[in-house]
């Protein structure tokens, strides 16, 4: 049985990246040596590294004056690692969900935060609107795309200060005007490689402007000039990330996934909203592309287990909702193919039948 994957992250890969990683763990570039025993200062790694750099730049049309670097420790370090290299007296944030609210934490450690909106009252079920970012922050912080509760800012905001987005979840699913941020970073693990890398796009006239002494390994300038082999890189996942970004160039880039995510998406929510037992769970205009949440509408709320079951009998695998938050959650990545979405659609058509 064909298995569809939707997990929110670790996620699906390229078939082009698993095969192209699973050969190099056995042979890595003709050395006779596996990835994984290679040293990051040979030269057939450091073509990797360059050549990863050099894509990534190509695909989101990154203008010069930026690095993009490869780092460990995940979304979660870039929270302190954005106020260790940004924050002087102030930052502002917009509060969209768990991992907004992670960041602020962070933030505060600092100095004042500035929440200038927050969709907490609703349970992060929309995106705020109109609010106004204060021109005497240092910088203001935005999460793109919420995956536990499924809304996405799919729109380059204008920023009077320097803008920052953690774009872990939705990198490479739409094109992005990377000249009105000045740092874009996030994990890999949900549209471009295995956990384990971290990617920050920096700018440089954002940096040297804190008063504090930043720790080496926490500066951003320390792995611009290191050219992210400061300390030993994840050497795997940023192998597996040049994978998945030569199969988006080979794919028609980011336009072209875009194109494709908006239609996976339409065919998916528009079985949500008509189908009887289930009911979307953010607002509509606010819906995410990457992760697509739903739940049984509340008089069909005791089937919610007995699908998950039948869902996964059938192939659909990842499916149950954050912990968090309950219900189910498909996760609809650049990889996912279009046949996935419209044989999870065939299954909730089948269960409709049955229960409704």
């Amino acid at each position: 049985m064909k298995k569809h994957n939707f997990y929110a992250g670790p996620s699906i890969l390229p078939e082009f990246t698993i095969e192209n990683t699973a050969n190099a763990v056995r042979d890595f570039a003709g050395t006779g040596l596996s990835i994984l025993e290679i040293s990051h200062r040979s030269k057939e790694f450091i073509a990797v590294m360059d050549e990863a750099q050099a894509l990534f730049k190509e695909l989101l049309n990154i203008p010069e004056g930026y690095s993009v670097i490869f780092l460990g420790g995940g979304a979660s370090l870039q929270f302190a690692m954005v106020p260790f290299n940004l924050f002087n007296k102030k930052a502002a944030y917009l509060s969209t969900g768990v991992w907004a609210k992670k960041a602020i934490k962070e933030a505060k450690i600092f100095g004042e935060v500035d929440v200038v909106a927050s969709s907490e009252d609703k349970n992060f079920t929309y995106i705020p609107k109109n609010f106004t970012i204060p021109k005497d922050a240092d910088y203001f912080h935005i999460t793109t795309n919420n995956t536990i509760y499924g809304t996405e800012l799919r729109k380059d905001l204008d920023s009077p200060i320097p803008l920052v987005a953690d774009m872990s979840s939705d990198i490479f699913s739409r094109p992005v005007d990377v000249s009105k941020y000045a740092i874009i970073y996030g994990g890999a693990q949900k549209n471009l490689a295995p956990s384990g890398v971290t990617f920050v796009v920096v700018r440089h006239d954002v940096l040297g402007k804190v008063e504090r002494k930043i720790p080496t390994m926490l500066s951003y300038q320390t792995h611009i000039e290191g050219e992210s082999m400061f300390n030993t890189p994840p050497c795997l996942p940023v192998f597996s990330a040049l994978q998945t970004l030569k199969w988006l160039k080979n794919n028609g880039g980011i336009a072209a996934m875009e194109k494709k995510n908006i239609e996976k998406a339409k065919v998916m929510y528009d079985e949500i909203d008509r189908n009887k037992l289930f009911v979307g769970t953010v607002e509509k205009e606010d819906r995410s592309l990457m992760n697509i949440c739903f739940v049984m509408k509340e008089e069909y709320k005791h089937l919610e287990e007995e699908f998950g079951k039948f869902a996964a009998g059938r192939g659909m695998i990842g499916l149950k909702g954050h912990r968090s938050v309950g219900g189910f959650r498909a996760s609809t990545y650049n990889a996912l193919p279009k046949e996935s979405v419209e044989a999870l659609v065939t299954v909730m058509q089948d269960f409709e039948i049955q229960k409704a």
